[in-house]
């Protein structure tokens, strides 16, 4: 049993096997010499049987391994590689199929290669999960076949590999790396004007080329006899919140992530920006009741602690409760600090029914609500409408766009910030909005 365990047939094999049949057809039917499909069958069975030595001489005639990494990132492109070696005298015609975890629903995942003696090649394809969890891989299958191609033998790497998918670490390391390269503006990150002198001095230093001659000190620049300006640092160990609604209204699925995991991802990237900056950063979480609270802190183990919370969140999609919300800050939160609400608001009517709590959270602290447009509505606005039917939807798609415009005008309208973006620039648009109210030094 282990030798036919790994033994496959080919086509090649049973189309020989088919013209020896039609031999001895033959031969019956025009009289021919029985002797012609007697050699073709014996030919055949001596072609099987070298095919056979040149698979199953060597007991380790491939090796290959996945290589993946410790844990995927939600919502990107994650590399994942396989390594394969030929140990065979003979080029090798390899079959690569890799059992992927079943959330991804993928059955076409094959490679088709030739491979020199003694060589060896990897291979790389990419995975987007848009789920947070445990991702099982199952083996990866490889199908060698000699250069005869009549038999195949199979090989099994990597059994039972799980990875968990964490919210988007990539998407946090980039913006970070362009953070510390000066080229946030390439991912479309504005710079923003400071406005007044909202810093705190930091030291007096000579005076280069570029800086601001109103910070110059004149003091010391008579002093030294030549020209010093006071140096300013942002205002820093600020309180900055996230606070992220895990509602139904987020189960909205947009290129197959709902909203929540859009929010997950973009308060993991704004909370590593703003500990950057020297600010704190924290976390609470809600639906009908209050679920995951992480005080705001920026010690060296603050992203690690808040990677696992926002891995961990699980939620039912239940009505979201505001007024718990609303108490749970007054009572956790006793700093003014920056508190970034992820939730979504489909109408006007949605808003009126949570804006007193609103309302009562902006008196103490710089609220920003964080809401999402409809992207798929708004395909519907641009499009031409052909019939009535058409026209009805177009109509309320227009009425539905409308009324996420109020709805930024009714927060703006009460002082309270708003920030309306499709959920594909979520991340940008809030670190846009970050860096906009530290600049203008609101909090």
């Amino acid at each position: 049993m282990k030798f036919i365990r790994p033994l496959y047939l080919t086509n090649r094999l049973f189309i020989a096997t088919g013209t020896v049949v039609m031999l001895f057809i033959l031969s019956f039917v025009l009289e021919w010499p029985i002797v012609i499909p007697q050699v073709a069958f014996l030919l055949l069975l001596a072609v099987i049987l070298t095919d056979t030595l040149l698979l199953f001489r060597l007991r380790k005639g491939l090796h290959g391994h996945r290589i993946t990494p410790e844990k995927l990132s939600n919502g990107d492109h994650n590399e994942i590689r396989i390594r394969v070696e030929n140990y065979y005298p003979f080029i090798a015609d390899i079959t690569i199929i890799d059992e992927i975890p079943h959330q991804f629903q993928r059955r076409d995942l094959h490679f088709a290669l030739s491979m020199p003696p003694g060589q060896s090649k990897t291979l790389q394809y990419s995975l987007r999960p848009v789920k947070r969890g445990e991702y099982s891989f199952g083996t990866v299958n490889i199908f060698v076949s000699s250069p005869i191609g009549f038999l195949r033998r199979r090989y099994k790497f990597s059994d039972d590999a799980m990875v968990p998918v964490y919210p988007s670490y990539l998407q946090m390391r980039k913006y970070e790396l362009m953070a510390i390269s000066n080229r946030l503006t390439e991912a479309g990150i504005k710079k923003i004007r400071r406005i007044g002198q909202n810093t705190e001095f930091e030291l007096i230093k000579e005076y280069v080329s570029g800086d601001d001659f109103r910070n110059i000190n004149w003091k010391a620049s008579a002093r030294r006899q030549h020209l010093m300006v006071n140096h300013y640092q942002d205002e820093r160990s600020q309180q900055m919140y996230c606070l992220i609604d895990k509602g139904r209204v987020m189960q909205m699925p947009f290129e197959g992530m709902s909203l929540l995991d859009y929010a997950i991802n973009a308060s993991l990237v704004i909370s590593n920006i703003a500990i950057k900056k020297s600010d704190k950063a924290g976390l609470i979480t809600f639906q009908d009741t209050i679920g995951t609270t992480l005080p705001a802190g920026r010690k060296n183990n603050q992203m690690s602690q808040i990677l696992e919370v926002l891995y961990n969140q699980k939620t039912a999609y239940r009505e979201s409760d505001f007024s718990a919300l609303y108490t749970h800050v007054r009572r956790k939160v006793n700093q003014r600090s920056l508190l970034l609400l992820f939730t979504n608001f489909e109408s006007i009517h949605s808003l009126h029914r949570q804006l007193p709590f609103l309302k009562s959270l902006a008196q103490q602290h710089l609220l920003v609500v964080v809401f999402f447009e409809n992207t798929e509505l708004k395909a519907m606005t641009t499009a031409h409408a052909v019939d009535v039917r058409g026209i009805y939807h177009k109509v309320i798609a227009e009425k539905f766009a409308y009324d996420k415009k109020l709805i930024v005008k009714e927060l703006s309208r009460h002082g309270i910030q708003a920030l309306l973006t499709a959920p594909e620039n979520l991340t940008v648009n809030t670190i846009n909005k970050y860096l906009e109210l530290k600049a203008r030094g609101l909090f």
